[in-house]
């Protein structure tokens, strides 16, 4: 069992230039409640089954177990998600630092116009290089979590947070 210590960032500016690789995405959620979710993804060729538990205080570290499971197995686990799956595109940005890698995803249909961009860390200290095209911070703001934007589109908030 993993720990993940992530921050999490919007994205004020371009970045696809500096992009090493994109990932299309799809996710579901089979469980959504806070400090407790289930979720199912495809991300590109690939299947995966992920359990999160509940964020520490600072919203920087949280339990994560995830397994690869087959397409055919994830296809058949979105059929029973919640309502609200997530489709976005995730691009892989080296950090610049060498050791870090950003994972910044744009995200389409009732979120589009959302981009956020995440870096995993091995500390909750550790320093990372910050992009120029780094916006707020957002880690530990709960609408910024997918489970959150699954069954809470960014296009129905009440105004443009991003």
């Amino acid at each position: 069992m993993a720990f993940e210590i992530e921050r999490k960032f919007l994205v004020a500016g371009d970045f696809k230039a500096e992009a090493f690789r994109a990932i299309p995405m799809k996710q579901g959620y089979l469980s959504s409640a806070s400090g407790r979710t289930v979720r199912v993804r495809i991300a590109g060729d690939k299947g995966f089954l992920t359990i999160k538990g509940p964020s520490d205080a600072s919203g920087l570290s949280r339990f994560e177990w995830e397994k690869e499971i087959t397409i055919s197995e994830a296809e058949a686990l979105l059929e029973i998600a919640e309502p609200g799956v997530i489709d976005k595109t995730r691009y892989l940005v080296a950090a610049g630092d060498g050791k870090h890698t950003w994972e910044v995803d744009e995200f389409h249909g009732e979120n589009e116009g959302l981009v956020v961009a995440e870096i995993e860390l091995g500390a909750t200290d550790e320093d990372f290089g910050r992009p120029a095209w780094l916006g707020a911070e957002v880690t530990g703001d709960r609408r910024y979590y997918n489970s959150y934007l699954s069954g809470n589109p960014f296009s129905k908030w009440p105004s443009v947070e991003a």
